[in-house]
Parts: C-alpha cells; sequence; structure tokens
C-alpha cells in the first residue's frame, strides 16, 4: 500500500511467535497482528529487534514476513527490517522483503566491524537503488555498535535516499537536534522520525517526532495508541500519565531479575509471557540461544500485567 508521507503514529516492532520446536507459529503472529489492529495502531515493524530478527534463519524470516503481510492484508503499511552484517546480506534481505509483499525497508548500518559515516552513507544508498521501496534507517548504536551522524542522515534525507529514521539511540537531545536540522532544511514533512525508546515518547513527540515503535506496544498497543492521540491533540498531562502508567508496566522487560538471562532474552522473554499471559500467542519460547523466563520471572510479569489494568 501507499506509504503515508511522514509516516505518523504508533508502528509496534512485531514479536515473532515460535512453537515448542523453534519454528515461527504463523497462527499466533497473524493473531499477534489483530491484536494490534484492533488497537488502533498506524503500521506494523516485521522482523526488527524486537522480532528476533537476528536469530532466525532466512526461511523463517521469509515465512514470518509473508505471514505479516497477509495478516495485515493492507489495512496498515508493512515496514520489513532487512538487518544483517554487510550491504550485500542486507541486499538479498531486501529483495526477498519486497517480493514478500512489504511496503518499506529498515536497515541498520552494517556491523560486526564498524563503519565510517561515508560508508553507512554508500551503504544506504545501494540499498535504496536495489529495491524501489521507502528506506527507514534504523539507528541502535547498542545493538551494531555503529552511531548513524546526523549529518549523514540529514544528506540521505536531503537527497531521497531515506524516507525516515527509527531512532533507538536513548539520546533525546540528540533526537532534538536531528528535528532542528530536519526543520532548517525544510525536511520536516518529508522525513519520518519515530523513536525507538518507549520511556520517553510524550518528550519526543513534543518535540516533534512523527511517532514511536515500541517493543512494549506488543503487549499494550491500545496504551500507545491513547499517548499518541493525547500528544497530537496537545493533551500533555494526559500524554504524560499515559506514559508513566507504560513505565510501570515496562518493568516486565526486567522480571528475570536475577536468573542469569542477558537483557535481550529478559526483554523479548517478558513480552512473549505477557502475550501468552494475555491469550495472545500459544507459546512464550523465545530462539536459541535465548533463555527461557523462569516461572518465577513469569509470575512477575502476570503480576505487572495486573498492575497496567491490562488483566
Amino acid at each position: 500500500m501507499h506509504l503515508p508521507v511522514p509516516l505518523r503514529g504508533v508502528v509496534p516492532p512485531l514479536c515473532t511467535p515460535l512453537t515448542g520446536t523453534g519454528e515461527v507459529d504463523a497462527r499466533s503472529l497473524a493473531a499477534l497482528v489483530e491484536h494490534l489492529l484492533g488497537a488502533g495502531v498506524h503500521a506494523v515493524f516485521a522482523l526488527g529487534t524486537s522480532g528476533e530478527a537476528a536469530q532466525l534463519t532466512d526461511r523463517w524470516r521469509t515465512a514470518a514476513l509473508r505471514t505479516v503481510v497477509e495478516a495485515v492484508a493492507g489495512r496498515v503499511p508493512v515496514l520489513a527490517g532487512v538487518i544483517d552484517m554487510t550491504t550485500e546480506r542486507v541486499l538479498d534481505q531486501a529483495r526477498a522483503a519486497a517480493a514478500a509483499g512489504a511496503d518499506a525497508l529498515v536497515a541498520t548500518a552494517p556491523f560486526f566491524t564498524g563503519t565510517h559515516p561515508a560508508e553507512d552513507a554508500g551503504h544506504f544508498r545501494r540499498i535504496r537503488h536495489a529495491v524501489d521501496l521507502p528506506l527507514f534507517a534504523y539507528d541502535n548504536p547498542g545493538t551494531v555498535h555503529t552511531r548513524l551522524a546526523a549529518g549523514t542522515l540529514l544528506d540521505l534525507a536531503a537527497e531521497g535516499t531515506l524516507a525516515g529514521l527509527k531512532d533507538t539511540t536513548g539520546d533525546l537531545g540528540g533526537l532534538r537536534r536531528l528535528l532542528l536540522g530536519l526543520r532548517a532544511r525544510g525536511l520536516q514533512d518529508a522525513f519520518t522520525v519515530l523513536t525507538g525508546s518507549e520511556l520517553t515518547v510524550d518528550a519526543a513527540l513534543l518535540a516533534g517526532a512523527h511517532g514511536v515503535v515500541p517493543g512494549l506496544g506488543n503487549v499494550d498497543p491500545a496504551g500507545y495508541v491513547r499517548l499518541y492521540a493525547h500528544a497530537r491533540a496537545g493533551r500533555w498531562a494526559q500524554a504524560a500519565a499515559e506514559q508513566d502508567r507504560l513505565a510501570g508496566l515496562f518493568a516486565l522487560v526486567e522480571a528475570a531479575g536475577t536468573d542469569g538471562a542477558s537483557w535481550t532474552s529478559a526483554a523479548l522473554g517478558g513480552y512473549k509471557a505477557a502475550l501468552h499471559a494475555l491469550g495472545v500467542i500459544a507459546c512464550p519460547a523465545t530462539s536459541a540461544p535465548l533463555q527461557p523466563l523462569s516461572e518465577a520471572a513469569v509470575a512477575r510479569v502476570r503480576k505487572l500485567l495486573a498492575e497496567a489494568g491490562l488483566t
């Protein structure tokens, strides 16, 4: 479908439900899509960090994306992560995503080895030249170990290589300066800026961001839709109150506590445990080598869901 310019609103990065044997659970993934669309989200983002894209084989990535595209059925745009280590590998992912019916692509900088801003620019230009779909940069230095330079992003926006940005730096000051740079170039309505920092959405929207890509939005999409609606209407006190409630619910990513799990295991395990408890997905399994949550951690997740008014 046609991608709005700029793309505004709540764009959850879909979890990828798995079976107990590690295969993509297409039925649960379709149910998750309905859970999100029923709450009024404005687009969905498949195969991001929350979707365990880095852990899925190419075959499972394609299966997951095709399931999402089919389940969405043109009701909202589908953004597809094409996250991989090198430009050529990303191009393979981008072509597969286009063939599966994605409406836009989302790519990080190359990773494993560090890159220079000039190399990042060349990377994004090659992707955009090879596949004729809107391309979003995904700035996630905590994962790929490269911070995208603001000047590079502004230049790529001005030349039309990039359609937008998912900012997961956690740097609200840097995000604000980028937004000021876009305004200075007259690009504020031509380049989408989405925050991936779900605890400061109200502040990002007040600064001028167009929307949010919240991992926690898998669990409580309606809460983020309400937050966005309050912000769009200028009801900042109500937006802050909704943000505070969501900040409390966000503790589910820490439910693993001292169980020996990595942050990724704890966060994705928390999301999936919550979705399983809500009856959205059939199994809370995560992909190897991520560890499942303990029974005690799952009990903490259920308690947080109740405190947030979701059960």
